[in-house]
């Protein structure tokens, strides 16, 4: 059974619903050309409302590392995902601020053990998204899950993302068995609005697979 995270959240009721639904993780886009960015102050805001039990992830792009800490020191996040070039240094820097470190890595190509192997002692966490020129996550596409065979040799955890939703989910955890899901664009009516109806579905069909 996978644990689910519900990334791009903008707003207290969709965190809290997120919550009661079940999921594992939340996530915050940081990300300053997102349509679902926030706020430092709003990140502020919705993590104090989000129950204990849930796990905060933000989420960066090539984010200065100067702004990153001051961000991870307002707001209290438990993982940074990374989502752009940073590199394996970068990651330990992040490391050492004392938050766990997601390394997501956008596929056009089949995974091989080369794209993971150098940031294996310093991310706590892989993501594996679509690649797209136009944005960094988010955009409802998916990729060949053929492409993730490598996974088998990974010493750490990793989330399947990329275009998942309550269609595809069921599909996707069979063939793949990801211990992770991350949706975002797949459960919501708009970039600033999640779908209580599509999350439910989504999370209790993810979770009812063994």
């Amino acid at each position: 059974m996978p644990k689910v995270k519900i990334c791009g959240i903008t707003n207290a009721q969709d965190a809290l619903w997120a919550a009661n639904l079940g999921a594992d993780f939340i996530g915050l886009n940081f990300y300053t050309q997102s349509p679902r960015k926030v706020s430092v102050k709003h990140a502020k805001e919705l993590a104090a409302q989000i129950p204990p039990f849930v796990t905060l992830a933000g989420v960066f792009v090539d984010e200065p590392f100067e702004s990153l800490t001051k961000i991870a020191k307002s707001v209290p996040l438990k993982i940074a995902q990374l989502h752009g070039a940073e590199t394996p240094d970068y990651c330990r820097q992040v490391k050492a601020l004392g938050l766990q470190v997601t390394k997501a890595l956008r596929l056009s190509k089949a995974l091989e053990a080369a794209d993971t192997a150098p940031y294996e002692q310093d991310v706590d966490y892989f993501l594996f998204d679509t690649y797209s020129t136009d944005a960094q996550g988010g955009t409802g596409e998916t990729f060949s899950w053929d492409w993730l065979g490598e996974t088998q040799g990974l010493s750490k955890p990793w989330f399947l993302a990329g275009g998942l939703n309550t269609a595809n989910v069921s599909e996707a955890i069979k063939k793949v068995h990801p211990p992770l899901v991350d949706v975002c664009s797949g459960v919501e009516k708009s970039p600033t609005r999640k779908d209580y109806d599509a999350m439910k579905s989504f999370i209790q069909t993810a979770k009812a697979i063994r």
